[in-house]
C-alpha cells in the first residue's frame, strides 16, 4: 500500500502531470488549472490548504489537495490517480484521507466539483457521503455538478 505524504516540493511536476493526464484525457486544461496545478504554493499552500501525495516505491501514484476556494469554501479538488494502478483502491485511500484531513483542518463540511461524465468518480464521492447540491458559482468551464459532505 502506499504511503500518504504532505505536500514536498520534489512532487510538484508529479501534482501537474497526474491532473495533466485526466484533465486531457476527458476535457482540456482550463486556464485556470494551468495556474493552480503550476503554482500550487500561491493558489493552495499560501491559502492553507495541502496537498497529499500516495507514494510508493518512491513515486507518486496518487494526489489529491484540500483548499480554500475563492467562496471560502473548504474544497476537496486536483484528486488524480495514475492510470496504470487504476482499480487498486487507492482513490478510497484517498479520499478517505481527504476526509481525516479536513475533519483536523476544522472543516464543518467539505465540497468539490465535478462533471458527471466522471462515473467513477461520482461513485466514489457518492460512496463517501457526498451529495449533490446547486452548482452554483464554478471556476471550472466542465464542471455540472456540485457535491458537499457534511463533516460534523
Amino acid at each position: 500500500m502506499p504511503e500518504i505524504i504532505s505536500y514536498q516540493p520534489k512532487y510538484a511536476e508529479d501534482f501537474k502531470n497526474l491532473n495533466f493526464a485526466w484533465l486531457e484525457k476527458y476535457f482540456v486544461v482550463e486556464s485556470y488549472d494551468l495556474e493552480v496545478l503550476s503554482f500550487p504554493e500561491k493558489y493552495i499552500l499560501e491559502k492553507g490548504g495541502n496537498i497529499y501525495f500516495a507514494v510508493e516505491n518512491g513515486k507518486a501514484i496518487g494526489t489529491f489537495a484540500l483548499m480554500y476556494n475563492e467562496y471560502g469554501e473548504l474544497e476537496f479538488t486536483k484528486m488524480a490517480v495514475d492510470e496504470t494502478v487504476q482499480g487498486k483502491g487507492f482513490g478510497n485511500l484517498l479520499m478517505q484521507h481527504c476526509i481525516d484531513e479536513a475533519k483536523k483542518m476544522g472543516g464543518e463540511e467539505l465540497i468539490l466539483y465535478s462533471n458527471t461524465s466522471l462515473k467513477p468518480a461520482i461513485n466514489l464521492y457518492e460512496k463517501f457521503g457526498f451529495i449533490e447540491i446547486p452548482v452554483g458559482n464554478s471556476e471550472y468551464a466542465r464542471c455540472n455538478i456540485k457535491m458537499k459532505k457534511q463533516l460534523i
